[in-house]
Protein backbone atom coordinates (compact mmCIF):
# COMPACT_ATOMS: atom_id res chain seq x y z
CA UNK A 1 0.00 0.00 0.00
CA UNK A 2 1.30 3.43 -0.91
CA UNK A 3 -0.02 6.98 -0.86
CA UNK A 4 -1.84 9.15 -3.38
CA UNK A 5 -0.60 12.73 -3.64
CA UNK A 6 -2.92 15.33 -5.15
CA UNK A 7 -0.98 18.25 -6.56
CA UNK A 8 -2.07 21.24 -8.59
CA UNK A 9 -2.80 24.90 -8.28
CA UNK A 10 -4.94 26.29 -5.47
CA UNK A 11 -8.65 26.04 -6.18
CA UNK A 12 -8.41 22.89 -8.29
CA UNK A 13 -10.19 20.80 -5.63
CA UNK A 14 -7.33 18.92 -4.00
CA UNK A 15 -8.76 19.01 -0.46
CA UNK A 16 -12.37 18.27 -1.37
CA UNK A 17 -11.40 15.52 -3.82
CA UNK A 18 -8.85 14.13 -1.36
CA UNK A 19 -11.49 13.80 1.37
CA UNK A 20 -13.90 12.05 -0.99
CA UNK A 21 -11.22 9.75 -2.40
CA UNK A 22 -9.95 8.74 1.05
CA UNK A 23 -13.51 7.95 2.12
CA UNK A 24 -14.07 5.76 -0.96
CA UNK A 25 -10.74 3.94 -0.56
CA UNK A 26 -11.11 3.71 3.23
CA UNK A 27 -7.73 5.40 3.55
CA UNK A 28 -6.61 8.31 5.73
CA UNK A 29 -6.82 11.87 4.41
CA UNK A 30 -4.40 14.65 5.23
CA UNK A 31 -4.29 18.18 3.91
CA UNK A 32 -0.58 19.02 4.00
CA UNK A 33 -1.24 22.71 4.75
CA UNK A 34 -3.41 21.74 7.73
CA UNK A 35 -0.70 19.35 8.90
CA UNK A 36 1.90 22.15 8.69
CA UNK A 37 -0.38 24.53 10.60
CA UNK A 38 -0.78 21.89 13.30
CA UNK A 39 2.99 21.37 13.54
CA UNK A 40 3.77 25.10 13.47
CA UNK A 41 0.82 26.06 15.72
CA UNK A 42 -0.05 28.95 13.37
CA UNK A 43 -1.72 29.58 10.02
CA UNK A 44 -0.03 29.40 6.62
CA UNK A 45 -0.78 33.12 6.14
CA UNK A 46 0.97 33.84 9.45
CA UNK A 47 3.98 31.72 8.45
CA UNK A 48 4.27 33.62 5.13
CA UNK A 49 3.82 37.01 6.85
CA UNK A 50 6.31 36.42 9.68
CA UNK A 51 8.91 34.07 8.17
CA UNK A 52 8.40 34.21 4.41
CA UNK A 53 7.88 31.69 1.64
CA UNK A 54 11.33 30.04 1.98
CA UNK A 55 10.66 29.11 5.60
CA UNK A 56 7.24 27.74 4.62
CA UNK A 57 8.77 25.64 1.80
CA UNK A 58 11.24 24.08 4.28
CA UNK A 59 8.38 23.26 6.68
CA UNK A 60 6.40 21.84 3.76
CA UNK A 61 9.29 19.57 2.68
CA UNK A 62 9.73 18.30 6.25
CA UNK A 63 5.99 17.58 6.59
CA UNK A 64 5.90 15.76 3.24
CA UNK A 65 8.83 13.53 4.22
CA UNK A 66 7.10 12.68 7.48
CA UNK A 67 3.85 11.64 5.76
CA UNK A 68 5.72 9.79 2.99
CA UNK A 69 6.90 7.28 5.60
CA UNK A 70 3.27 6.21 6.06
CA UNK A 71 1.00 4.12 3.83
CA UNK A 72 -2.64 4.42 2.86
CA UNK A 73 -2.87 8.20 2.84
CA UNK A 74 -4.51 10.52 0.34
CA UNK A 75 -2.53 13.75 0.64
CA UNK A 76 -3.78 17.12 -0.61
CA UNK A 77 -0.59 19.07 -1.25
CA UNK A 78 -0.09 22.80 -1.42
CA UNK A 79 0.01 24.26 -4.92
CA UNK A 80 3.70 25.10 -4.82
CA UNK A 81 5.03 21.82 -3.44
CA UNK A 82 6.13 20.77 -6.93
CA UNK A 83 8.63 23.61 -7.36
CA UNK A 84 11.11 21.54 -5.35
CA UNK A 85 12.27 18.53 -7.34
CA UNK A 86 13.13 16.63 -4.16
CA UNK A 87 9.45 16.86 -3.17
CA UNK A 88 8.46 15.37 -6.54
CA UNK A 89 10.91 12.50 -6.00
CA UNK A 90 9.56 11.86 -2.47
CA UNK A 91 5.98 11.70 -3.77
CA UNK A 92 6.83 9.42 -6.70
CA UNK A 93 8.94 7.11 -4.51
CA UNK A 94 6.18 6.74 -1.93
CA UNK A 95 3.04 6.75 -4.07
CA UNK A 96 1.21 8.11 -7.08
CA UNK A 97 1.19 11.80 -7.93
CA UNK A 98 -2.00 13.10 -9.54
CA UNK A 99 -2.29 16.68 -10.78
CA UNK A 100 -5.67 18.37 -10.58
CA UNK A 101 -6.00 21.20 -13.10
CA UNK A 102 -8.58 23.90 -13.82
CA UNK A 103 -8.95 26.87 -16.12
CA UNK A 104 -7.58 30.14 -14.66
CA UNK A 105 -11.03 31.76 -14.62
CA UNK A 106 -12.46 28.75 -12.75
CA UNK A 107 -9.63 28.94 -10.21
CA UNK A 108 -10.23 32.67 -9.66
CA UNK A 109 -13.94 32.09 -9.16
CA UNK A 110 -13.29 29.27 -6.68
CA UNK A 111 -10.75 31.17 -4.57
CA UNK A 112 -12.02 34.76 -4.87
CA UNK A 113 -14.00 34.62 -1.61
CA UNK A 114 -11.06 33.19 0.34
CA UNK A 115 -8.70 35.48 2.21
CA UNK A 116 -6.17 32.86 3.35
CA UNK A 117 -4.31 32.69 0.03
CA UNK A 118 -1.08 34.65 0.63
CA UNK A 119 0.16 34.33 -2.96
CA UNK A 120 -3.05 35.94 -4.28
CA UNK A 121 -3.10 38.92 -1.92
CA UNK A 122 -1.98 41.13 -4.80
CA UNK A 123 -3.47 43.91 -6.91
CA UNK A 124 -4.34 41.66 -9.90
CA UNK A 125 -4.99 38.09 -8.68
CA UNK A 126 -6.07 36.87 -12.13
CA UNK A 127 -2.75 37.95 -13.63
CA UNK A 128 -0.94 36.33 -10.68
CA UNK A 129 -2.80 33.04 -11.27
CA UNK A 130 -1.78 33.06 -14.94
CA UNK A 131 1.85 33.77 -14.07
CA UNK A 132 2.06 31.10 -11.36
CA UNK A 133 0.34 28.51 -13.59
CA UNK A 134 2.85 29.21 -16.35
CA UNK A 135 5.81 28.94 -13.95
CA UNK A 136 4.56 25.75 -12.32
CA UNK A 137 3.21 23.90 -15.37
CA UNK A 138 6.49 22.05 -16.14
CA UNK A 139 6.51 20.78 -12.54
CA UNK A 140 2.84 19.79 -12.59
CA UNK A 141 3.62 17.86 -15.80
CA UNK A 142 5.77 15.52 -13.66
CA UNK A 143 2.58 14.00 -12.20
CA UNK A 144 1.69 10.42 -13.09
CA UNK A 145 -1.76 11.57 -14.29
CA UNK A 146 -3.61 14.88 -14.72
CA UNK A 147 -7.34 15.54 -14.45
CA UNK A 148 -9.07 18.79 -15.40
CA UNK A 149 -11.59 19.56 -12.65
CA UNK A 150 -13.04 22.70 -14.30
CA UNK A 151 -16.36 21.10 -15.23
CA UNK A 152 -16.44 18.06 -12.91
CA UNK A 153 -17.94 17.53 -9.47
CA UNK A 154 -15.84 16.35 -6.54
CA UNK A 155 -17.41 12.87 -6.81
CA UNK A 156 -16.69 12.71 -10.55
CA UNK A 157 -13.02 13.58 -10.02
CA UNK A 158 -12.68 11.04 -7.20
CA UNK A 159 -14.32 8.44 -9.45
CA UNK A 160 -11.86 9.13 -12.25
CA UNK A 161 -8.95 8.74 -9.86
CA UNK A 162 -10.33 5.44 -8.56
CA UNK A 163 -10.48 4.15 -12.15
CA UNK A 164 -6.71 4.70 -12.36
CA UNK A 165 -6.27 1.91 -9.82
CA UNK A 166 -7.74 -1.31 -11.22
CA UNK A 167 -8.18 -4.19 -8.75
CA UNK A 168 -4.78 -5.74 -9.50
CA UNK A 169 -3.05 -2.41 -9.02
CA UNK A 170 -5.06 -1.76 -5.85
CA UNK A 171 -3.89 -5.12 -4.48
CA UNK A 172 -0.29 -4.27 -5.35
CA UNK A 173 -0.70 -0.93 -3.59
CA UNK A 174 -2.04 -2.69 -0.49
CA UNK A 175 0.83 -5.15 -0.35
CA UNK A 176 3.24 -2.28 -0.80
Amino acid sequence: MKNIYLVGFMGTGKSAVGCELAKKKKWHFVDLDDFIELKEKRTIADIFAKDGEQYFRRAEKKALKEIAKENGFVVACGGGIVINEENIRVMKDSGTMICLKALPEVILKRVSAQTHRPLLNVKDPEKQIGLLLKLRSPYYAEADKAIDTSRLSVKQVAGRILKLFPRAKQQALKSG
